[in-house]
This record gives structure tokens, C-alpha cells and sequence, in this order.
């Protein structure tokens, strides 16, 4: 064994030259081979040394046999052994690639290319690749920006009309846009005007019995609790006469006090829950009493969101309004300095020939910069002109206008403002389809102070009533909003009835007032049964009470390509409107937005002028 090195020296390593105790064992050299399997388990050092040290002919104690294997093979422990064992003193085969020399590698550099396959095969890969991560990083965001399809809020809160993934679930109860007892063959319709197949976008079929409607207790109807003093009836409405039975909506009218009036009646509707913007609507109806006795008032029908039927102050101002213009149309009288005189003459009889008590559009497109308006504005900076229109699918009657004697029909109308010369609109031959003028006359009320109606009276199927018949028959009306080739049609015992198209409500020059489009407010349903002498003789002698109206289903259609559903659509917004006057939408004792609700009208620049 060495000795440690002395104190203070420097550390070196040493090759160990002490023999190895594998040197003690004498190496084992049989003379007579054995079977593989035959031998008995062998040294690894004792083999290793025989098959390299030792020759078969050669006697092994002639043989220079190593101490150990690790001898042979292990390099020196000393650091200064290890480098001075690889250092070569000549020229090594590799030499010549860290030498470059210009005049051997001038030729190889002259006629080098960078256009070999090679390299535009690489070329062509990184540019693949470059165009593959500006598509995925750039491209795709800028595509999708342009081709994104907007998401609807289909009335509802959120994204799809429930939640913010765009998933309608299958809510229990039956409570989906589309009725789930709807038949799969009334899930498409073919329209009326064009015949086009439509698709269904909403649906009731009221075959749940016991449903009610007070407020929260369905997604999409509510019923009222009020008096519809605006046309001096003569019931109260309370819940309480609405509900299902037998598969059908019923609401009754019956002999019952309520609120100090002798009646008790219904209505709901879909007022700022669901609502549409053009396409059809079908109602299937048993309409209430008898087909020859007078003094009944049922109704189905539709108004712009912005105004909420049965609470005044939300009307004023509103209905019957569909203008888009800035004149002396949106004026309070159609007036401005008792101009023009045309306005002041040939009106309503009954109100010393005036042709208009309105208020004065109240979101018309006068409005100055600035005042409350729910938008949105024209590219010239103008506010839309904003109301609540009306559309009648139907207002049942016995006898009257365009119904001679006592037999039963329908009035199907629409409201306008504001009004023409006489409230006379053009109901030329282009713009006045009757299909069957035996069936269908026109009204021969045409407006008064307060409204302008297109109005045609057609008879119905004389055994759809409850007692007269108890059969069933479907009503409706298809329209498509707007100007120039826009129109509203009404149906009748499942038949086109008539159809005024818009250029009937052109403009009129006698009272210097511009076009009126059909409606293009989100409008909603309202369906309701009551009575009032404003409507027309009350025959209490022969009615009979209860009676009831019954619809069986209501359906709405919509054209592919062109749904349009919600109260709150981007062009033409309602929501924040209707939250910032709540209390003009859920109070139905403020009957007038000034005096009762105490709020200011937007200033007209025609009017008021514009600070």
C-alpha cells in the first residue's frame, strides 16, 4: 500500500502499483474441451484473461498475463498521464476541414448554386409554414370577424333566449318558443302571399289543462289586472277569467262583480316577453256567444313593445303611430300655427272636423340631439322614429258595416298615424286586395281624432261560435314591415281575406304628411274578451253569460333566412327604454306621461326648436 503523501505537498493521483488480488489466482487452462453445459460457472476476470492472453497453442506459463482487467482497459488517474496520452505530434486525416484554403476551394465555391432542389424544397417549407401561422393568428380572426353570424337573444335574457351558452334546454313544463305538442306538420307553413314554405318560430297549443297566467306564472303570457279605460269598457280584467281547459285557452266574460263594475273579463298578452318582427301569425278560435246577438268584444291582436296596452302613459304619445319622418305629421294636432288648414277640416265629425287630437309623436324623428330616445339614428344623425302601431287579427262583431243584419263577422284592421286628408287613404285597385267580395267588404269607418284604420269587415264561418256551432276556424295575419314592397295581409276561416299594400299609406301632400310604414316595432300578442258601447250596440237581453273565447292554438311563422324574434332587437332597441320608465309599463293608474307620470316630452326641433 502507498503512504499517504506528506503535509503541505501538492494532492496528486498515483497509478496503483500494488498487484491486484486477482493476480493470486492462477489462471485455469484445461486441455480437454467441454460441453458448453457441461462447465461449471466461471471467473469473469479468470475468462476474460484466457480468451485474450492465452493462444490454445501456446503454454500458458510462457504468456505475460495482466494483473487485472481493469489495468488493461481503465485509463490513468492522473489528470497530467491522461492528456499527454492523446496528444499527437502529425497532421490528422481532419486537418483540412478547420484549414480552408481559397486556392484548392475556389472551383467547389464558383460553382456552388443557391437554386438546387434542396434549397427551394426548403424555401417552399418555410413558406408553407409562414403562411400556415399568419392564416391561423391573422387570417382566421379576420374571417371569422366578417362572416360571424349574430347571436339572437330570442326574447330572452342571454345568448339563445336562456343562458349564456346559446342552449335552449328542454325546460320542464313545456315552456321551449315552440310548443312540443305542436305536430311536426305544422312545424313549416306555406304562406299566403308568396308560397314560400315559413318556419314555425313560435307556438302555444294550450293542451296543458289548468295553466294560469297571473304575473310569473308563465314565461310568455301574463294576464292583466285593470280597467281598459281607454275605450270605456265595460268589464274589469282579472286573471282569474283566464285559463286552460279541455286543450284550449279560455277566457271568460261573465255577470260577476269586480272593482264596481258589473263584469268581469280577460286579456294577456306577451308584452316585453315575446315578440316578432314581420311573418304570420295563425290563431285557431271558437268565438264566444252567439252568431246573431250583439254587445261582445273579443279581440286578438298585436302592438309595438314600446307601448303596453291597458297602462296609459306608455301609449301617449305612441299609439297609433308608424312614422319615420321629421314634418308637421309628428306635431301635436298634425299642426304648427293651426297649419296646415286642410288639418282643421273634413275630420272627425264628432270633434268639430278636426282631423287629429294626438299628442304629438313623442320619439319621432324631430327629436333634438340629446333628449330620451331609445334610438337608434339614421346616418344622418336623425333619431328612427319610434311608437307602438297596431295590427287586429281580428275583432269580432254581429252585424254593422260590411255585414248586413245580424249575422256574424270580423273586422281585421291596422292603425295608423299619422292621418291623411278625410282619413282617406289611396285604396286604389294596387294597393286594395279583397279575394272575395261576397265574403268581405270594406269598412266603412275609416278613422276619427284619435286613429286611422284600414279596416276590411268579412263574414266567418257562422258555426265557429260557442253557441251557435261550438266549431273552431283559424284567423291570422301575415305582413312584411317597412316601405315600397311591404304589405299586411289578413286571413279568415283559413283563407287570404285581403291584403293592403304600403304604397296605399303614401304620402299625402293635402296634409303634407310623408309615408307611413307598416309596423317595425317588435310587436307583441295580446288576446282578450270584453265589452263596450264604443264598439257597438250591447244587446244585454240576449246575451248570455258566461261566455267564452276559446283559441286552440296560436302560431308564428317567420320566412327562412329572415327570423326576427325578441323585444329588444339591435334596430330597434326597447330594453333600456322600457327600464328607465318602468313604472309607466307596471302602473296602470298613470294614465297620461305628463300630468300623471310627471316626465317631459323629447323636444321636436319643428316644435320647440333645439338648444
Amino acid at each position: 500500500m502507498v503512504p499517504p503523501p506528506p503535509a503541505n505537498t501538492q494532492r496528486r493521483y498515483y497509478q496503483n502499483v500494488a498487484p491486484s488480488s486477482t493476480s493470486l489466482l492462477t489462471p485455469q487452462i484445461h486441455e480437454e474441451p467441454r460441453a458448453a453445459f457441461s462447465q461449471g460457472p466461471r471467473s469473469l476476470r479468470t475468462s476474460a484473461s484466457s480468451a485474450s492472453l492465452c493462444p490454445q497453442k501456446q503454454d500458458a506459463s510462457s504468456v505475460s498475463v495482466p494483473s487485472s482487467i481493469s489495468e488493461k482497459y481503465v485509463l490513468p488517474l492522473d489528470p497530467d498521464a491522461m492528456s499527454r496520452s492523446h496528444i499527437l505530434d502529425g497532421p490528422e486525416p481532419d486537418d483540412s476541414l478547420h484549414n480552408p484554403d481559397p486556392r484548392r476551394d475556389r472551383k467547389g465555391d464558383r460553382s456552388g448554386s443557391i437554386f438546387t432542389t434542396r434549397g427551394l424544397m426548403n424555401l417552399g417549407c418555410i413558406s408553407i409554414l409562414v403562411a400556415g401561422i399568419v392564416a391561423l393568428f391573422a387570417g382566421y380572426p379576420i374571417i371569422s370577424f366578417f362572416m360571424r353570424h349574430p347571436l339572437s337573444t330570442l326574447g330572452g335574457f342571454n345568448l339563445g333566449g336562456v343562458n349564456a351558452t346559446g342552449q335552449i334546454p328542454d325546460m320542464p313544463g313545456n315552456w321551449g318558443l315552440i310548443d312540443l305538442d305542436t305536430p311536426e306538420e305544422a312545424r313549416t307553413k306555406v304562406d299566403y302571399v308568396t308560397g314560400k314554405t315559413w318556419d314555425l318560430v313560435f307556438s302555444d297549443e294550450f293542451n296543458v289543462d289548468g295553466r294560469t297566467f297571473y304575473p310569473g306564472d308563465d314565461p310568455y303570457w301574463e294576464a292583466v289586472d285593470l280597467h281598459y279605460w281607454q275605450t270605456n269598457n265595460l268589464e274589469w280584467y282579472d286573471p282569474e277569467a283566464i285559463m286552460t281547459r279541455n286543450g284550449s285557452l279560455e277566457i271568460t266574460l261573465s255577470a260577476k262583480e269586480n272593482h264596481n263594475l258589473n263584469f268581469t273579463g280577460g286579456m294577456m298578452s306577451t308584452w316585453n316577453k315575446f315578440c316578432f318582427t314581420g311573418g304570420l301569425v295563425e290563431a285557431r278560435v271558437m268565438l264566444p256567444g252567439f252568431n246573431n246577438v250583439q254587445g261582445l268584444w273579443p279581440a286578438i291582436w298585436a302592438m309595438g313593445n314600446l307601448g303596453r296596452a291597458g297602462y296609459g302613459a306608455s301609449l301617449e304619445g305612441m299609439w297609433p303611430y308608424t312614422y319615420d319622418a321629421c314634418d308637421v305629421g309628428t306635431a301635436p294636432n298634425q299642426t304648427i300655427n293651426g297649419q296646415p288648414i286642410a288639418a282643421t277640416v273634413n275630420g272627425d265629425e264628432g270633434n268639430g272636423g278636426v282631423l287629429s287630437f294626438l299628442p304629438g309623436q313623442r320619439l319621432s324623428r324631430c327629436t333634438c340631439p340629446g333628449e330620451s330616445h331609445p334610438g337608434p339614428v339614421h346616418e344622418n344623425g336623425d333619431y328612427v322614429g319610434r311608437s307602438a302601431p297596431e295590427i287586429d287579427m281580428f275583432e269580432a262583431q254581429v252585424g254593422g258595416s260590411g255585414a248586413p243584419g245580424k249575422v256574424g263577422a270580423v273586422s281585421q284592421s291596422a292603425q295608423w298615424g299619422p292621418f291623411n286628408h278625410n282619413y282617406q287613404w289611396l285604396n286604389t285597385s294596387d294597393n286594395l286586395v279583397i279575394t272575395d267580395p261576397t265574403k268581405s267588404q270594406l269598412n266603412s269607418y275609416r278613422g276619427g281624432a284619435f286613429q286611422q284604420a284600414t279596416s276590411v269587415v268579412t263574414m266567418t264561418n257562422q258555426q265557429a261560435y260557442e253557441f251557435s256551432g261550438g266549431e273552431y276556424s283559424v284567423y291570422g295575419f301575415q305582413y312584411k314591415p317597412g316601405f315600397g314592397d311591404a304589405y299586411i295581409a289578413w286571413i279568415a276561416d283559413g283563407q287570404l281575406a285581403w291584403m293592403v299594400r304600403q304604397p296605399g299609406l303614401a304620402a299625402d301632400n293635402i296634409v303634407e304628411i310623408s309615408d307611413r310604414p307598416v309596423p317595425q316595432e317588435p310587436m307583441y300578442l295580446i288576446m282578450n274578451l270584453g265589452m263596450s258601447k264604443n264598439f257597438g250596440t250591447v244587446d244585454f237581453d240576449h246575451l248570455r253569460f258566461p261566455s267564452t273565447l276559446r283559441v286552440d292554438y296560436i302560431r308564428v311563422y317567420q320566412e327562412p333566412g329572415s327570423h326576427n324574434i325578441g323585444c329588444d332587437p339591435d334596430d330597434f332597441p326597447t330594453q333600456a327604454y322600457i327600464n328607465e320608465y318602468m313604472e309607466a309599463y307596471t302602473n296602470p293608474l298613470l294614465t297620461t306621461w305628463v300630468d300623471d307620470f310627471k316626465q317631459t316630452v323629447p323636444k321636436n326641433r319643428l316644435v320647440d326648436g333645439c338648444d
